[in-house]
C-alpha cells in the first residue's frame, strides 16, 4: 500500500507517550479492559431516536472555561443549537489547526442537525457532552469522570450516544 506523501502514518503511541512525558508523567500504561462492554440494542429506528453526543477533542465553547492539560477530568456542556463559531477547542494530544478551522472534524454537530433535518435521525439531545481526552489517570477517568458523563447523559433521556474520539 503506497502512501501519500502529505499523509503519513502517524505514530500515536510514540506521540503519546512523548506528550506524556513533556507533562511530567511515568511512560504511559495502556489500558486493558478484560470484561466486554454492555451493548444495548436500539430499541427504535434511528428516525424516531433522540441521540446525544459525547466528545474527547477538547471542545468548549465561548465564554466556559478551557481545558487544563494535565489530568482534566471536568466536562463541558455544548448545547447542540450551538453557532459553530462560537465554539474553541484545547488539547495536549493533537494538532488542533483543523479542529480550531472547523469545529465538525472533532465535533460533528453540523453533520448531526442536518441528519435531523433530513430524517435520518428523530432528535438531538438538547446537550452534547465533551471532554478533553488523553486523561492519564484511568483512575481518575473512570472514578470521576464516566460516571457524571454516563449521569447526565440519562438525564438528557436519550436513545443512543455518538462517541467521538480523537
Amino acid at each position: 500500500m503506497s502512501v501519500e506523501p502529505d499523509r503519513e502514518p502517524v505514530d500515536y503511541i510514540a506521540l503519546t507517550r512523548e506528550a506524556y512525558s513533556r507533562l511530567g508523567y511515568r511512560p504511559y500504561r495502556w489500558a486493558s479492559n478484560e470484561d466486554l462492554p454492555s451493548w444495548v440494542p436500539l430499541r427504535k429506528p434511528l428516525s424516531e431516536a433522540r441521540l446525544g453526543m459525547i466528545a474527547s477533542g477538547g471542545i468548549y465553547r465561548n465564554g466556559q472555561v478551557a481545558f487544563t492539560h494535565k489530568d482534566d477530568v471536568t466536562h463541558r456542556e455544548i448545547p447542540t443549537d450551538v453557532d459553530t463559531r462560537d465554539l474553541r477547542v484545547t488539547h495536549f494530544a493533537y494538532d488542533q489547526t483543523d479542529a480550531r478551522q472547523d469545529p465538525n472534524v472533532i465535533f460533528p454537530i453540523d453533520t448531526l442537525r442536518t441528519l435531523v433535518a433530513e430524517g435520518t435521525v428523530g432528535e438531538l439531545a438538547a446537550l452534547a457532552l465533551t471532554f478533553m481526552g488523553g486523561i492519564y489517570s484511568q483512575r481518575r477517568l473512570g472514578s470521576e469522570l464516566i460516571p457524571v458523563l454516563v449521569e447526565r447523559t440519562l438525564e438528557l433521556e436519550v436513545d443512543a450516544v455518538l462517541l467521538v474520539p480523537v
